[in-house]
């Protein structure tokens, strides 16, 4: 049994995240002691995957600890939620006062904002960072978010920048975010954007197979040509690869899988942030919604029984509408991403966060599932402009989405005239054209709830700030409101 204090790290929850972050650590250098709840677990992968490494197998949280140099540092790859307070109700009595709990796994920021205050009172030092890149990062590179108490950073910056992905200059793609729960904040936006992109793509894909009636081979082929250039990414890289594949037999396997999308919670997290702090996250809150509709795969299969609609076969130009969605699909990645740092910029009024929204673009760059060329330019627009308000104004965005808004007009219509749900892309081009507008007629609604229930409405001919009532039906009282929830 190991006990004396030997390991850099520890690392609690042997699935294949935490397998492969030990063994990349392992790689760099680093000496990792492990646990995991079925001790069984550890015997196997200390005696299969890890076999000729330095990594510890422990079997109770109390050696795991022994084998800690201080300030220890235990890191978490648990689900999220209750399994993770468990953890840190028993390692806190195990550990002494400057020791580093780390939380790798999914957690909601909430739960982290709690957790670094409650370790904290304790005489520890928290840190929930989000990990993204999946298994393949995992072992090679992952795109790491670190926050919690600042102090903690020292003790884990050599260890999270070494196993980080590294972008062409050899940044790592890892760099404090901010305190308590910016890190897991900040990986949500991240999921939350991987949820609108991979749903940006889908209907791309929907609309070849539907309306162009392309096969698997050609519409692999349009996406191959788009990863070389200003789409290219990790995530359209893959969809290349998926169309393309072929099993043993011959088999095309995309076709054989059901139709129905499932979801761990991020992308619905921040979708509820954004309801709660008012900011208008409309793409990543549709592709949220597409996904419970996929899944009335029963309702939709009665459904197509009884509702009609067009033929969704298109007759056009078959090439020219294939540009017009590269440039849709451009086009809309975009307003997911400025919607995103919208999102970022309000937690941090919110919470007293000092985000460096140039440095999350760096650290998503590589290793992460939306890592992708497109990101570069996002560090240079805030590079430019620190204080940049919303990506749409930096001079590259706001030239792309007058280059290519005509093309995705032109898809966004022809899908509604096919037939073809496009979620993604419609709420995306409705929020351009909502966000470009000086005047929408929210004056109306305003009016409605003024008539209704005495809202009061402030004036345009007036200064901000002053509020009035009209007795539009001569029956109501007097108002005393000095204000109203806009």
């Amino acid at each position: 049994m190991a006990t004396q204090a030997t390991a850099d790290i520890g690392l609690i929850g042997l699935a294949v995240m935490g397998q492969n972050l030990v063994l990349n650590m392992d790689d760099h250098g680093y000496t990792v002691a492990v646990f995991n709840r079925t001790v069984e677990k550890v015997d196997e992968f200390v005696q299969g995957p890890a076999r000729g490494t330095k990594v510890i197998g422990t079997h109770s949280l109390e050696e795991l600890v022994q084998t800690l140099k201080r300030p220890r540092r235990v890191m978490m790859l648990v689900k999220a939620g209750k399994p993770v307070d468990d953890f840190i109700e028993q390692l806190i009595p195990l550990l002494e006062e400057g020791d580093i709990i780390i939380d790798g796994g999914n957690s909601n920021y909430n739960d982290t904002i709690r957790r670094t205050k409650y370790v904290e009172s304790k005489g520890l030092l928290y840190i929930g960072t989000g990990v993204s890149g999946g298994e393949e990062g995992a072992r090679h590179g992952p795109s790491i978010m670190p926050g919690g108490s600042p102090a903690a950073w020292p003790h884990v910056k050599p260890i999270f920048q070494d196993i980080a992905a590294k972008v062409d200059d050899g940044s790592p793609c890892c760099d404090w975010v901010g305190e308590d729960g910016a890190g897991h904040f900040v990986k949500m936006v991240h999921n939350g954007i991987e949820y609108g992109d991979m749903q940006i793509i889908a209907e791309a894909y929907h609309l070849m197979k539907e309306g162009l009636g392309m096969s698997n081979a050609a519409m692999s082929e349009v996406f191959g040509r788009w990863n070389e250039g200003q789409l290219d990414s990790y995530l359209i890289e893959i969809t290349r690869d998926i169309l393309g594949y072929r099993s043993e037999d011959g088999e095309e396997i995309i076709d054989k899988i059901l139709d129905t999308a499932g979801q761990k919670g991020t992308g619905k997290w921040t979708a509820v942030s954004a309801l709660e702090m008012g900011i208008p996250l409309t793409l990543i809150g549709e592709a949220v919604f597409a996904r419970f509709l996929s899944a009335l795969k029963d309702e939709r299969v009665e459904a197509s029984r009884v509702l009609s609609g067009p033929d969704p076969a298109y007759d056009g130009d078959r090439e020219a509408f294939i540009r017009d969605l590269e440039e849709a699909v451009y086009a809309a990645k975009i307003i997911s991403y400025a919607q995103g740092y919208m999102l970022m910029r309000a937690a941090a009024g919110e919470y007293g966060w000092n985000l460096n929204y140039g440095g999350i673009a760096l650290m998503w760059r590589g290793g992460c599932i939306i890592r992708s060329v497109f990101l570069g330019r996002i560090k240079e627009a805030f590079d430019d402009d620190p204080g940049l308000s919303n990506l749409l104004l930096a001079p590259y965005f706001r030239d792309a989405m007058e280059n290519a808004q005509a093309a995705w007009r032109r898809v966004v219509a022809r899908a509604v005239a096919l037939g073809i749900p496009t979620p993604a892309l419609s709420s995306a081009l409705a929020f351009f054209d909502g966000y470009r507008r000086e005047r929408l007629p929210a004056n109306l609604i305003q009016a409605q709830r003024d008539y209704f229930g005495a809202h009061t409405y402030e004036r345009v001919d007036r200064p901000r700030g002053e509020f009035f009532h009209t007795n539009w039906t001569g029956e109501g009282g007097a108002v005393t409101a000095g204000s109203y929830e806009a």
